[in-house]
């Protein structure tokens, strides 16, 4: 039975908007298998014991699981550093791999510039690496739209932590108050809700491995989902054409 997508009840009040960059403005196709298999194969280097963790986690779980147990083991800082290290210069490389055939997800370039142009500051928030995020935004044409970047390469704390959500709405000059972030996945809706902001959710195609039903966002706490970008820019009083649609190859399973 077909689930019935509401647009919230209220006036909206946002003056920013914060978007998840991969599977809500952009479609990678990243080797999520190949990621985790390699935070894993790195973290049993650096002495967690075969079969402490599972490549069916995704791949920030497998990185702070791996972290706690290495320090539960006593590994010197200076290692655990260089662990981190390695396992984030390995996913870049392989992020970077993607970049070819990363695509921009339908109508995402029309949206982004009816938001501009009605005045939302505009900013992203990704787990990707600054190299890749800002790679596929130019490859896709969506660069212009975001001023305003945070992602796995900034200093300091990254996605999911709400702290990232923070240091990024405060470079924008956004109050929390007044933000929404856009994502696609549970992760996003953990951060806006451990940051105490407005969380608006992206339905992918229910046959991507990704896919998230509604009910899941509606009780992780998001105030609205939408089935596609064009439905989102209409919760923000935007109103943008949708283009007929081309369905793209399924992704593998995972969540970076």
């Amino acid at each position: 039975m077909a689930v019935s997508i509401r647009p919230p009840s209220f006036t909206e009040p946002a003056l920013g908007i914060v978007f998840d960059l991969d599977g809500t403005l952009v479609d990678s196709q990243h080797d999520f298998p190949r990621l985790r298999k390699t935070v894993v194969r790195l973290a049993e280097k650096y002495g967690v014991t075969p079969g402490r963790l599972s490549i069916t986690e995704t791949v920030n779980r497998l990185m702070r699981d791996a972290t706690a147990i290495l320090h539960q083991q006593n590994l010197p800082d200076a290692q655990i550093f260089r662990f981190e290290n390695e396992v984030n210069e390995a996913i870049d490389n392989i992020e970077m791999e993607a970049l070819p055939r990363t695509k921009a997800t339908p109508n995402a370039g029309a949206v982004l510039k009816a938001l501009t142009d009605r005045g939302f500051r505009l900013g992203l928030l990704t787990r990707s690496s600054d190299h890749f995020a800002r790679s596929a935004l130019l490859k896709t044409g969506l660069g212009p739209y975001f001023p305003f970047l945070r992602s796995r390469s900034s200093p300091g704390p990254v996605k999911p932590s709400p702290e990232a959500l923070r240091l990024l709405l405060e470079t924008m000059g956004v109050p929390p108050d007044r933000a929404v972030l856009v994502g696609d996945q549970l992760l996003d809706l953990e951060c806006a809700v451990a940051a105490r902001v407005k969380f608006y959710g992206v339905m992918l195609p229910p046959k991507d491995p990704l896919y998230v039903e509604i009910d899941r966002f509606k009780a992780g706490g998001a105030t609205a989902v939408a089935r596609d970008l064009t439905e989102l820019a209409s919760f923000f009083g935007v109103k943008v054409t949708s283009p007929p649609i081309a369905h793209a190859p399924a992704r593998a399973p995972g969540v970076h």
